[in-house]
């Protein structure tokens, strides 16, 4: 039983000032996590499901409804830069909200990140051109990202080493289903014109699934207030002007500024170049890029000096860490290939190039999120079993590779849907064995205050491949599907070309086998194979950064971790009794 202490005690007692601890937001969710009993937790991952549920559908239906939103407004073409936002902010926004959530509390993260989704997507259903699409994928992104990273934070708080593989795949898990049902759901809606309510639904329906997990935090969270262990905002004793300088520290907004417009800056124009008359030789784009480098470079003399920055963003120590540079820099370029191969553009290849109806494609490009998904499963069970991640991050490079490879050789074979259907399933297989052995090698690699941060760095640097492959593939497809329509296309069709090359649809109305659709069929063909050579390139880093990780026993180090209250799996202290025992 809590033993009741006056108001002045107990902030005493807990004042970040004073403790010394940590900020604010960890200490309130050390409090929260002596609160939890296993219903309200088993409670809690039931919510957090149900979440992950709506956000899959979600993701696998408004993924494929992108090329007929942009198709819509006569920018297909833009994709990649739509796909460069998106992924930009999924990488340098994961920062700042562990941060946030670091300062201000879980729950206060859950409710930011919940409100920037519905409002991403009430203008994506109600936008009227490709600008306010691209403004609403900013707060998309912001949402989305909030939401998944805050999952995979929400997981690490509550279990324990050996359990936290397994249930780090209880997001993916609802993919098993969705990953089936969106792509009907796009096509449907995109052939009938009202890719609209494909955005708009989710505004209501994602709420409404994340309403009980929300409860579970609150509600723990007004429990530790009655037990006298939650702490309070050291700016609410300070006058306004000192408690916004303490949270601009305390949030190193300064950071968060540099890194986000450094990113933004620097990949966005990368897509633009065909746009802008005089290419990378125009201002409008040298200009960005050149502030973005500045950005960048700026960053990091920023965020390792304890004076400007007293609570940075990404902890330096981190940065130190083998396993975790090795980890992250394997992440950057495994999803670098992603998006140079299976995304953004595999999708329209596979509809105009292989004739494929657009149900048909999407289930073709959504397999990898199916056999990532049964895969990530089975490697958590055997990461459980065995104590070790290394062996199975390796295999996994391998398996990945060699199915982007066969990607490449295997493009326009005949049997179209059986061959590139178990050519996905080979990459996702790849795919399961790198993501989760990465991303547990990490965290286990660092002292459990800086899991949060440990795990937004690791997303953090996964989105920015993902940018980079989306920049590059971007330029790619910029500049070289357009020459080639104008190349192989008969002169009387040379008024179409910006009209096919702005909207794959137009490609696929053209009559299969004809001289017309042939010449776009061949276009198609040659840039993707440029895209797919790119991606086997850049898939030889990991070879070399994988085997730098360092080869942890999880089970020693789950004994060092100590007493944290209920949690999935036992305790550190519970693991040492026993071995004692």
């Amino acid at each position: 039983m809590a033993t009741t202490t006056s108001t002045d005690e107990t902030a005493a007692k807990v004042d970040i000032e004073s403790s010394g601890q940590g900020q604010t937001g960890v200490l309130k969710t050390e409090a929260i996590q002596k609160s939890w009993t296993r219903r309200s937790l088993w409670t809690a991952y039931t919510g957090m499901f149900l979440m992950c549920l709506s956000t899959s559908l979600d993701s696998q239906t408004t993924s494929n409804l992108s090329s007929f939103a942009t198709s819509g407004f006569g920018k297909h073409s833009l994709l990649s830069t739509i796909g460069v936002i998106g992924n930009v902010l999924n990488a340098v926004l994961q920062p700042p909200i562990a941060k946030f959530a670091d300062v201000f509390g879980r729950f206060e993260a859950w409710a930011l990140a919940l409100s920037l989704y519905i409002l991403g997507y009430s203008i994506s259903a109600g936008s009227g051109s490709i600008t306010a699409y691209a403004v609403a994928k900013v707060f998309e992104a912001s949402g989305n990202t909030g939401l998944r990273m805050l999952q995979q934070v929400f997981i690490a708080d509550t279990s324990d080493l050996l359990n936290r593989a397994l249930l780090s795949s209880v997001p993916d898990v609802p993919f098993l289903g969705t990953v089936w049902i969106g792509p009907v759901i796009a096509g449907a809606l995109g052939k009938a014109g009202k890719w609209r309510w494909g955005f708009g639904m989710w505004v209501f329906i994602t709420p409404a699934f994340s309403a009980p997990l929300l409860w579970c935090l609150w509600r723990n969270a007004r429990k530790a207030k009655r037990a006298g262990n939650y702490p309070e905002f050291p700016w609410k004793r300070q006058g306004i002007a000192q408690a916004a300088v303490t949270v601009v520290k305390e949030l190193d907004l300064v950071g968060m500024l540099l890194l986000t417009a450094g990113f933004m800056c620097l990949m966005t124009p990368l897509t633009l170049e065909r746009y802008v008359a005089g290419g990378f030789g125009d201002p409008k784009l040298v200009g960005p890029m050149v502030a973005g480098g500045v950005c960048l470079l700026l960053f990091p003399l920023w965020e390792m000096s304890p004076r400007l920055a007293p609570t940075p963003i990404i902890p330096f120590q981190l940065f130190k860490n083998r396993t975790v540079m090795a980890g992250c820099l394997t992440g950057f370029f495994y999803f670098m290939a992603f998006f140079l191969s299976v995304q953004p553009y595999y999708f329209s290849y596979l509809s105009v190039a292989r004739n494929l109806s657009a149900t048909a494609s999407g289930h073709l490009v959504h397999i990898f999120s199916f056999s990532c998904t049964v895969t990530v499963l089975f490697v958590g069970v055997l990461i459980k079993r065995i104590g070790r991640y290394k062996r199975f991050l390796l295999l996994g490079v391998v398996l990945y590779s060699a199915g982007i490879l066969l990607m490449l050789f295997f493009r326009h074979h005949k049997n179209t849907i059986p061959v590139n259907a178990g050519i996905q399933v080979l990459v996702g297989i790849g795919g399961g064995f790198v993501n989760v052995p990465i991303q547990l090698g990490m965290q286990a690699s660092v002292a459990p205050k800086d899991v949060a941060c440990t795990t937004a760095l690791f997303l953090t640097t996964l989105s920015l491949g993902g940018a980079v492959g989306s920049g590059v593939s971007g330029a790619v497809w910029s500049g070289l599907l357009k020459p080639k329509l104008q190349k192989y296309l008969p002169e009387e069709m040379a008024g179409e070309v910006d009209t096919i090359f702005g909207n794959f649809l137009k490609a696929t109305e053209l009559e299969w086998g004809s001289v017309e659709r042939e010449a776009v069929v061949r276009a198609y063909d040659e840039t993707m194979r440029t895209l797919l050579i790119v991606a086997v390139a850049v898939c030889v880093p990991m070879w070399l950064l994988a085997p730098c990780m360092k080869s942890l026993n999880l089970k020693l180090k789950e004994i060092e971790v100590g007493d944290r209250g209920v949690i999935v799996g036992r305790s550190g202290k519970e693991k040492a009794e026993a071995e004692g025992n």
